[in-house]
C-alpha cells in the first residue's frame, strides 16, 4: 500500500457564499463542508498527511470558530498563495519523504465516495497519474462571439475532469517545478507529455459553487448508503 499525501486547496474560497458564509464553512448534514471533506481522508490507512491550504482570512476564521475541533486533528493548515497553482505549490513543498502519491482534491467536493477514492488512488499507484472524470452526456455547442451556434461538438470520448486527481509525488512535483500554465493538475502532466488515466466518477461527486449545489449535496447525502 503506497502512502498518500492529501492536499485540499481552499485558499480561494473566501469567507462569503451567496451572501452568507463561505461555501467551505456552509453547513452540510450537520457539519461544515470542509470538515466533511476532510473526514473522507482522515480515517484512511494509506493517508500519511493531510494539508488544508487556506488564505489568511480563512485561517483566522478557522482558528476563531473551530479551536481544537476533532475534525482538524492531524490536519496541517498550510498558507495558500495568490492563485490555486501557488497554493498547491506551497503544499508540495511540505510533502513528507514517505509520501509516494499526492492526492489533490477540491475542498468543496464533499460527496465523493470512498469507493471512488479507492479506485483513483489504485489507478495512480499503478500508472503514476489518474483523475476522476464524468462522461459528458449533454449536447455541446460551439458558439461564436455574437452568441450564434457555430457547430455541434461531438461528445464522444469527452469527460468532465473532477477531483481527486492523484499522482506520483515525483511526477507532480516536477510538473509544478516546470511552472506551466494549466487549468487543472492533470493538464500539467499532459503538458509534459505524460499520460493521465481517467477513472469513471459518479453523479454524486458534485462541486459546491452555489447555494443550489449545497441543497443538492444535502439530498445526495440523505439518499446515500455510505
Amino acid at each position: 500500500m503506497k502512502k498518500v499525501s492529501v492536499i485540499l486547496p481552499a485558499a480561494g474560497a473566501g469567507v462569503r457564499f451567496g451572501g452568507q458564509m463561505s461555501k467551505i464553512f456552509a453547513s452540510l448534514a450537520g457539519e461544515a463542508v470542509f470538515l466533511r471533506t476532510l473526514g473522507l481522508f482522515r480515517a484512511r490507512a494509506d493517508v500519511c498527511q493531510i494539508q488544508l491550504v487556506v488564505s489568511p482570512e480563512t485561517l483566522e476564521h478557522i482558528n476563531a470558530n473551530y479551536p481544537g475541533h476533532p475534525g482538524l486533528v492531524g490536519v496541517d493548515l498550510t498558507p495558500g498563495g495568490a492563485t490555486r497553482t501557488q497554493s498547491v505549490r506551497n503544499a508540495l513543498a511540505n510533502l513528507p519523504d514517505v509520501a509516494e502519491l499526492v492526492c489533490i482534491h477540491d475542498a468543496v467536493r464533499p460527496c465523493v465516495t470512498g469507493e471512488m477514492i479507492d479506485r483513483v488512488i489504485a489507478e495512480a499507484a499503478d500508472c503514476g497519474a489518474a483523475i476522476l472524470g464524468r462522461a459528458v452526456t449533454s449536447t455541446l455547442k460551439r458558439v461564436r462571439s455574437d452568441g450564434v451556434i457555430e457547430k455541434t461538438v461531438s461528445r464522444e470520448n469527452l469527460f468532465e475532469a473532477q477531483t481527486p486527481q492523484v499522482f506520483s509525488s515525483d511526477l507532480i512535483t516536477r510538473a509544478y517545478d516546470a511552472e506551466i500554465s494549466a487549468t487543472d493538475d492533470a493538464s500539467l502532466i499532459e503538458a509534459m507529455g505524460g499520460d493521465v488515466k481517467v477513472v469513471e466518477s459518479g453523479p454524486e461527486n458534485i462541486k459546491i459553487t452555489t447555494p443550489a449545489d449545497l441543497a443538492l449535496a444535502e439530498a445526495i447525502l440523505q439518499s446515500s448508503t455510505r
